[in-house]
């Protein structure tokens, strides 16, 4: 599943096209995706100009002329790509649609927005801009780790005394919001921290070297354009790149990449999950 690095490069790919400019029209080819779209899609999203495209954890938020927001969850293998549309020195022309294309944007500027979704884990709603941030998808949500409301003094707060292994500490949305398996092993891996340690007996000290890793792990993942490890393009039709650097995710049985440390990466199933780590540095 696309994490925050991954929804955050395709918001920023989107923002040229999208950002200030009109849906022409919208073609809403199927009533559902991982649940029904909303009643009259399309004719609540036609002639609205985009005010405005932000990121909430792994959810892309269009605020819309209409006062309406529009909830887009990439899900498993969905994909938004822009076609007909300037993107650098070259203009990527209209494909034939697909099955597996299911909803598509006309914008005014002669830009079409295609969501495209194999698996049909992906999920939009319509909802009132004022109320977005207490629907149910979003309400719950922790802060942002890249935000303001992110660092050593609040992540050690929501540590303390807490048995449950770290890494599925950091997976909890309400701790903080869009971090997913690949980056929390990456993570936990450059701070040194074993997936299997009880979150609430980890020093202070550590859980601040901790945030600061999350931080710089995540940001290196967006400049990179995220990780394409199955399904995941970026919004000009792409691949990220990031995933040529893992150091531990999806690595089982190779060296650690950790200077001077002699470990193999090892793989441990957590809650139904991959964990990789380096049993010699990771404590």
């Amino acid at each position: 599943m696309p994490e925050l690095p991954e929804v955050e490069t395709v918001r920023r790919g989107l923002v040229p096209v999208m950002e200030g400019a009109v849906i022409a029209g919208a073609e809403v080819r199927r009533p559902d995706l991982r649940w029904p779209l909303p009643e009259r899609m399309a004719d609540r999203l036609a002639g609205r100009t985009v005010l405005r495209l932000r990121r909430r954890s792994k959810y892309i938020l269009a605020d819309l002329s209409s006062g309406e927001t529009l909830i887009v969850h990439l899900g498993m293998s969905g994909r938004i790509l822009v076609s007909g549309a300037l993107q650098g020195r070259f203009a990527r022309a209209h494909a034939p649609h697909s099955s597996h294309d299911h909803v598509v944007f006309s914008m005014g500027n002669g830009a079409r927005v295609t969501f495209n979704d194999a698996r049909r884990f992906g999920a939009m709603d319509l909802v009132p801009t004022a109320e977005v941030e207490s629907h149910w998808l979003l309400r719950a949500l922790g802060p942002e780790p890249l935000g303001n409301g992110f660092d050593e003094v609040y992540l050690a707060g929501r540590l303390r005394g807490r048995r449950t292994p770290i890494k599925a500490a950091l997976l909890d949305q309400r701790v903080v919001a869009g971090l997913g398996n690949i980056y929390v092993c990456e993570a936990l891996h450059r701070a040194g921290i074993n997936p299997k340690r009880q979150a609430g007996r980890i020093g202070t000290h550590r859980v601040g070297a901790l945030a600061s890793v999350i931080r710089a792990v995540l940001t290196e993942a967006i400049d990179a354009g995220g990780s394409s490890l199955r399904d995941y393009r970026q919004a000009d039709g792409e691949l990220g790149y990031f995933q040529h650097t893992f150091r531990v995710y999806d690595r089982e049985g190779t060296a650690c990449r950790t200077p001077d440390c002699t470990g193999t990466v090892r793989r441990i199933v957590q809650s139904g999950r991959s964990s990789f780590y380096c049993p010699a540095c990771q404590r």
